[in-house]
């Protein structure tokens, strides 16, 4: 029997993939055929499928999606470092193009979250993640995961609000259209609240089966409490010394 070796590492394989380096067997001659079916049209469709079924993990069971990911089950999700990037490139778009079409009447009416989202969007990504997992590790011992795991849950968190701020810029981008300004402006008020309760609804999917209710309350209130006074410290810091 002749034994195949993959062409990729040299090791023997046995299956449709190579257990030593994960290439596919199958890898004849690119032709016009292949090059479109199984190239471009499935790397499309790989990243649009996982992209999307993350984003929507993460907005509707973000607490669960994160112990997922830090429990193994990782090859469904999306990178969300990656995730993380894209969507706050996105969001940065969105807010261009609504200041670039908005009348300056509108942009006077912003809400000030949107404001402060401009003003220190980049401040944000990079301090709100390491405040989560160092405040959230010291209140949520039981569940016993180190610094770099409650990494991984802040990271969900802020990436529920990037999809919700995106949601938001779409849905100002719309309220531009008079007829419908007044129920955008509604939508825009709910969205707005769902960014602040966002944390809160990730820690508890996460740790609701560890806590009873009341330990869960008081912990995420002093969770935002925490989270409150360190990013006025830090805000206060960052336009004295660091703008």
């Amino acid at each position: 029997m002749h034994k195949k070796k993959c062409l990729n590492c040299g090791r023997q394989i046995f299956d449709k993939y190579c257990a030593n380096c994960g290439q596919k067997t199958s890898t004849g001659r690119i032709t016009w055929h292949s090059l479109i079916k199984n190239d471009i049209l499935s790397s499309i469709w790989h990243l649009d499928t996982r992209f999307l079924d993350t984003t929507r993990d993460i907005l509707f069971m973000p607490g669960r999606t994160a112990i997922d990911y830090i429990s193994g089950r990782r090859i469904r999700y999306y990178n969300f470092l990656s995730l993380l990037l894209i969507l706050f490139s996105f969001n940065i778009l969105g807010l261009h193009f609504y200041e670039k079409l908005a009348s300056p009447q509108n942009l006077e009416e912003a809400p000030e979250i949107k404001n402060f989202f401009s003003e220190y969007s980049k401040a944000i990504l990079f301090v709100i993640i390491p405040m989560l997992a160092v405040n959230t590790f010291f209140l949520f011992k039981k569940m016993k995961l180190n610094i770099a795991e409650h990494f991984i849950i802040g990271t969900v968190s802020l990436l529920g609000i990037l999809i919700i701020f995106l949601l938001n810029d779409i849905v100002s981008l719309i309220g531009l259209w008079e007829p419908v300004a007044n129920i955008c402006d509604i939508l825009d008020k709910a969205l707005f609240y769902s960014c602040i309760l966002f944390p809160a609804v990730t820690y508890w999917n996460a740790f609701k089966n560890l806590y009873s209710k009341w330990g869960l309350l008081w912990r995420t209130a002093v969770l935002y409490a925490l989270m409150a006074g360190e990013s006025l410290l830090f805000i206060k810091f960052y336009i004295e010394y660091l703008k």
